[in-house]
Formats: structure tokens, C-alpha cells, sequence
């Protein structure tokens, strides 16, 4: 049975057991943290089982003895703050640690895609899929069918390639010379007195073309026209010189044996020297929505003069695919192609406007 003091009085009128020390058995007492707790945290793990202490002796002098409820309390207290201080202390290491990453710029090792965007991660796995030659091959592809479109837009709406066959525009353009055209001409842009053109045979001026044999080879050449990556073989196609436009009264020849136009003359500087330059006279007045053509190659080209029969031998502007503007091919013949304005300058505008 532990020793009491004696009762002493309270300010209330009621006795109190005074509890002395040898009412409180040994305890083991808990081995100090030796973690890296931070001065405040430990102070108030301290003042949290001070507290709790003092609860528990309040509540064992309320109760039927003073000893258990001292004894309990104090207990209490202690274990509490003793199985805190590990799991407070891990805490702090844990958030230490983060810290001490966070300024070293230490990274933690991770999965290879860790931090990155979904789309990102998505595109680096991708990649890690594939083999070199697979990409390679991917690009390769991505390119091809990129200037595929392009091609096609070129050839559409800008520029347009054409194969010259025949010796009709010599010495301008050669046989096998490969020329670009400005779709832009005849609209929006206006046409122009010796602009060379490409038109299509919508009057019979050519012969029918023989129906090609069809097969693998046919249809490649053919896909590869139509998105303008081959030249058009112009089986269907003439080019000439613009002598006329409409309203245009022109005529062969005068004294001098020059051609004019509303009654000007024209040195034509295209004409090929090696040719005598007109064979066929003529009087024509170019009626609206019409162009006269002739050949550089007079003596060798069968342009309005010898069409006038049909139509009176003029060209629809309608039918009109563009104004030659370019010599692409062969190499050392790359140029671009005059339209000669000052043979033109001279001439005045038709008569009625």
C-alpha cells in the first residue's frame, strides 16, 4: 500500500490527498528523438503531454482513489507523446528530404515519360516504338505527298507546263522545249498584244490525236500530268503569238510588206530571219471575245491565216489556257518570254474606243 501525507485542507472546505512521488511508479522513460526535429514541434509535443498528464491526475483525484487516476493519466501522457515523436520526426525527415531535392534540383529516378504532357508522353512512346528506318520512311512519305498537293494547287489556279511538238514558234520556241504558262492570263490579268498563248483546239485546227493504249505505264504518265508533275503533251494544245485583240483591224500587208495593226506598222523582231515573212494577205477586223494568232515560224505555222475559213480563223478567249511565260527545259535554253511591247507601242487603240 503506498504513503499518504496527511489530508490538507482545501480553499473550498474539502481534503485532499497530497500524492507523493512514491504513489507514481517507475516508468522506462522514452529514448530522445535523434531525429532533426524542428525546436518548435518538440516544445510542443512537450506542452501536449504536460497537458494530457495533468488531465489525467485531475481525473484519478475526482475518481475513488487518488493513485489509479494519477497513475493513468500520467502513463497516458507519456506513451502518447513517446509514439508521436518517430511519426512527427519521419514526417519532418520526409519533408526535409523533399526540400533539400527541390533546392539541389535533384530530380528522382521515375518513369522516362514522368512530367511530361499526355500528348508528349503519347508522341515519345510512339517513337521509341519505331524503328529508324520506319521514320525515315514515315518523312519520306510526309514530303511526297506534300509537293503532291502543292503540284496540283500550282497547276490549278498559277502555272501550268506544256511540251512544245512542232516547229510553228521557231526561233522563239524550239521542238522539245518545255515551257510554264500564267493561268492568270487572260483573267484576272488582261492579255496583251504579242503575248505567246496556249489554247485548246476547240475548232478542229489539229488532227484528232490516236487513241493511246491504255495500261500501267499510260495511267501513271497520265496521273502525274494531272497534278502537274509532268508537262501536258499538248496533243490537244496550240501555242502562238497574240497579233490582234478584239476591235483590232489588221492587215497584210502594206507597201513595205509589213503587217499592221490599226494601221501601224510592226517590225516584228520574233519573226524567224530565215523565213520570208508573209505568204497569205488578209484584211480582218477582230470581233468581240476573239484574239488573231499567228506563228513566229510564218512559213511554217498554220495559225489564223490558214483557219480562215473556219470561224474566220479566230481564236475564242474562252479558250485561252494562259500566256506562255517561261523555257523551263532544257537547261541552257531557260529564259523568260518577252511579249515584245515595243513592236506594239506604235499601235493605237481600235477605232470606236
Amino acid at each position: 500500500m503506498p504513503e499518504t501525507e496527511p489530508r490538507t485542507p482545501d480553499p473550498q472546505g474539502q481534503n485532499l490527498p497530497r500524492v507523493t512521488s512514491a504513489a507514481i511508479p517507475d516508468e522506462p522513460q522514452a529514448e530522445p528523438s535523434t531525429a532533426r526535429l524542428p525546436q518548435a514541434r518538440v516544445e510542443d509535443g512537450r506542452a501536449s503531454g504536460a497537458g494530457v498528464g495533468t488531465a489525467g491526475a485531475g481525473a484519478g483525484a475526482a475518481g475513488s482513489g487518488a493513485e489509479p487516476g494519477a497513475g493513468t493519466g500520467t502513463g497516458t501522457a507519456r506513451a502518447r507523446a513517446a509514439a508521436a515523436a518517430p511519426s512527427a520526426a519521419s514526417g519532418d525527415e520526409g519533408a526535409g528530404a523533399l526540400r533539400a531535392d527541390r533546392a539541389g534540383g535533384e530530380r528522382h529516378a521515375g518513369p522516362a515519360h514522368a512530367g511530361r504532357s499526355p500528348r508528349r508522353a503519347r508522341k515519345a512512346k510512339a517513337r521509341e516504338g519505331h524503328s529508324p528506318f520506319f521514320l525515315w520512311l514515315k518523312e519520306v512519305a510526309t514530303v511526297v505527298v506534300v509537293a503532291v498537293v502543292l503540284s496540283f494547287l500550282i497547276k490549278t489556279f498559277l502555272f501550268r507546263a506544256f511540251y512544245i511538238p512542232s516547229e510553228s514558234m521557231v526561233n522563239t520556241l524550239d521542238v522539245n522545249d518545255r515551257i510554264f504558262v500564267n493561268l492568270l492570263v487572260p483573267k484576272p490579268m488582261a492579255l496583251e498584244r504579242g503575248d505567246v498563248v496556249v489554247f485548246k483546239d476547240s475548232q478542229g485546227w489539229l488532227t484528232p490525236a490516236a487513241e493511246k493504249k491504255k495500261g500501267p505505264f499510260t495511267w501513271v504518265q497520265d496521273g502525274l500530268t494531272f497534278v502537274g508533275l509532268l508537262p501536258d503533251n499538248s496533243e490537244q494544245h496550240l501555242v502562238k503569238r497574240v497579233i490582234g485583240l478584239p476591235g483590232d483591224h489588221v492587215v497584210c500587208c502594206d507597201a513595205g510588206g509589213q503587217l499592221t495593226v490599226n494601221g501601224a506598222p510592226l517590225n516584228e523582231k520574233y519573226i524567224n530571219p530565215a523565213e520570208i515573212p508573209q505568204v497569205h494577205d488578209f484584211d480582218v477586223v477582230v470581233p468581240a471575245g476573239k484574239v488573231w494568232v499567228m506563228g513566229d515560224n510564218r512559213n511554217h505555222s498554220a495559225d489564223s491565216r490558214a483557219h480562215m475559213d473556219t470561224n474566220g480563223g479566230f481564236v475564242n478567249e474562252s479558250d485561252i489556257e494562259g500566256r506562255a511565260a517561261v523555257i523551263a527545259w532544257p537547261l541552257n535554253r531557260i529564259s523568260a518570254l518577252d511579249n515584245y511591247p515595243d513592236v506594239f507601242r506604235a499601235v493605237p487603240a481600235p477605232a470606236g474606243k
